[in-house]
């Protein structure tokens, strides 16, 4: 039994210092790390899976030598992390892609982009309702870094540069976070802190919706920044924007504490956004001028045309050739809400009951049934003990049991959506072996980096290191619920995903809302408010929206630094308003808390 040590080095600071060498470590190779590429010109950061191999050699190093962690139990836990990342999430993001390269090479997102462009020639409104609407929408039904690899893809498609669309994606894939994959991060704060699963979402639903406001706004400010524009020219779409996000928050705040509604918060957020949007720009209101990128301008003033076309263009395609052409999404859509459907998972997951097994893996446990067999991880499962005050006296061991639930697991249903979508789209057997070469070709160097980080991830929570960065912040008092966020924050940048987050952090952030007297649901679900601000800096999330926006392997390598040192100080932002936000209500406002039900 490994008993994690919270204090190793016997001073808290240096403790905590040592703890942070592997973060610091992976943050220094992409994004500070000077190099000479093969034409000597200097840039930051290197390759990110080298990057990723620096990061994990530091991790192996400050676990088992500082933390003086069994190799063979690290080594579980890495491992343990890597798989479980390839069906929680490199699944997921494979079979998102491998759908939107279906509609590339049968040619229908021609379609998809013209049918958005005829919503809005203006950059800036495209932005909005492709990033901030149509990401929730997707994050709402597989989440993990889908609606940042759909998306971003989409823009790309739309003529934004690769740089552009990773960077606003995700800054847009922020709000939605909490609930996303049908309210996987909800159910799981719930599961680990032993709080009211519907309290929670409708305390998220209390904070977030104020973040949903801003969101498009601030995507806006970036874009328009980012094309050379002036504070005037992003402010000009204000009714727009101010539709989108105001829609979006307003059933935002009533779906996460509707129990039919609440897991289901992000997708029904996201179409009333998009739809409401579409209808004010088409019948109320559209900027006196139009947006459009700097590319765009110069090839106008050059006498050229536009890449984004002219509202006088008429739209080519025919109302049954723009539904043809959406269906996949549609179907992707469908899918996903109900592979998200607990009664339809239960199904899945019993589907071969009949059929069972026993046997040993690795001198352990390999047993279940054909649709969900399990894998007690060696030198792992139930041989690492966490301790107060990280979680209460006489908690039980760390469980570390890989289900391999294959069927029932959110990528599955990306994966069947993409298959019916092939079949919906006609796609020649030609067509069905480029859209999967181009997919694996693609997606190779973004999958090994995912599984290292994740790997990474699991062995500081198996080790203890997490809990010694979070334990950090609860020395804050009075102040805490601002830093709840930033313990949120923290955990989705270790894990990249807020999911992760809530299972690593909620029992912690629950013990000290109890030791300082401050509301359980607010602390508890701040956790998961703060972590959506992390997700745009998570290595997982940066490596997919390189993927899925640049096409050369060499271009997304070097956009990884690039990007990182963009969006991190909008994340430390983010997570600043949450927790002047969880602040207010813990001290202002505490009207805003839901109550927990009554008990039996």
């Amino acid at each position: 039994m490994y008993q994690q040590i919270y204090d190793p080095m016997g001073n808290a600071v240096l403790s905590t210092l040592i703890a942070a060498i592997p973060i610091l470590t992976l943050l220094y190779f992409i994004a500070v790390h000077p190099h000479r590429d093969a034409q000597g010109n200097r840039h930051r950061g290197i390759s990110a899976p080298y990057a990723a191999f620096y990061g994990v050699i530091a991790a192996f190093l400050v676990s088992c030598l500082a933390f003086r962690m069994p190799l063979t139990q690290a080594a579980s836990a890495f491992a343990f992390g890597s798989l479980s990342g390839f069906l929680g999430i490199i699944w997921i993001v494979l079979a998102a892609m491998f759908l939107y390269t279906m509609t590339l090479v049968s040619g229908k997102f021609e379609i998809v982009k013209d049918s958005i462009t005829h919503i809005s020639y203006d950059r800036r409104l495209q932005c909005v309702l492709i990033a901030f609407s149509f990401g929730a929408i997707i994050e709402g039904t597989s989440g993990f870094g889908t609606p940042v690899a759909i998306a971003g893809a989409v823009m790309v498609g739309l003529g934004f540069k690769p740089f552009q669309s990773a960077v606003l994606n995700l800054l847009a894939n922020t709000a939605p976070v909490a609930w996303g994959a049908i309210g996987t991060p909800i159910v799981t704060l719930s599961s680990v802190s032993g709080l009211d699963q519907l309290t929670l979402s409708a305390m998220a639903g209390r904070q977030l919706p104020w973040v949903s406001i801003l969101v498009p706004f601030w995507l806006v400010a970036t874009f328009v920044k980012m094309e050379g524009g002036t504070w005037k020219e992003a402010f000009e779409v204000w009714p727009a924007a101010l539709v989108a996000g105001l829609s979006f928050a307003v059933v935002q705040y009533f779906a996460s504490g509707t129990p039919a509604l609440h897991l289901m918060t992000d997708v029904v957020s996201g179409l009333v956004s998009v739809i409401t949007t579409a209808l004010f720009l088409r019948f109320v209101w559209h900027p006196k001028t139009r947006f459009l990128l700097r590319a765009e301008r110069e090839a106008l003033a050059g006498g050229g045309a536009a890449a984004g076309g002219t509202p006088d263009r008429a739209y080519r395609y025919s109302a049954g050739q723009t539904a043809h052409a959406w269906l996949p999404w549609l179907v992707l859509v469908a899918c996903c809400a109900l592979w998200g459907t607990p009664a339809f998972k239960k199904f899945l997951n019993e589907l071969f009951s009949s059929v069972a097994f026993s046997t040993t893996l690795l001198g352990s446990k390999f047993a279940g049934t054909l649709s969900l067999p399990a894998w007690d991880m060696p030198a792992l499962h139930n041989l690492v003990q966490r301790v107060p005050p990280v979680v209460a006296a006489g908690a039980k061991p760390e469980a570390a049991r890989f289900t391999i639930n294959w069927l029932s697991a959110a990528g599955t249903g990306v994966f069947v959506a993409a298959l019916l979508s092939g079949l919906v789209l006609g796609l020649t057997r030609a067509q069905w072996r480029g859209a999967f070469r181009q997919t694996l070709n693609r997606m190779k160097v973004p999958v090994l980096v995912i599984a290292q980080v994740l790997g990474l991830g699991y062995l500081t929570r198996y080790s203890g290191t997490d809990a010694v960065l979070g334990l950090a912040f609860t020395s804050a008092g009075v102040l805490y619920p601002f830093f709840a966020a930033y313990l949120g924050w923290l955990g989705v940048f270790l894990t990249g995903s807020d999911t992760a987050s809530n299972a690593l952090f909620g029992s912690l952030q629950r013990i000290t809302a109890q030791q300082l007297h401050l509301n359980e649901v607010l602390i508890v679900a701040t956790n998961s408010t703060g972590g959506v601000m992390g997700k745009m800096i998570d290595a997982q999330s940066i490596m997919v929206a390189c993927a899925a926006c640049y096409d050369k392997p060499e271009e997304r390598t070097r956009a990884l630094g690039p990007i990182f040192r963009t969006v991190v100080w909008h994340s430390v932002a983010g997570a600043a308003v949450i927790g002047l936000i969880a602040l207010l209500q813990a001290y202002v406002f505490p009207g805003a808390i839901p109550a927990l039900p009554a008990g039996p």
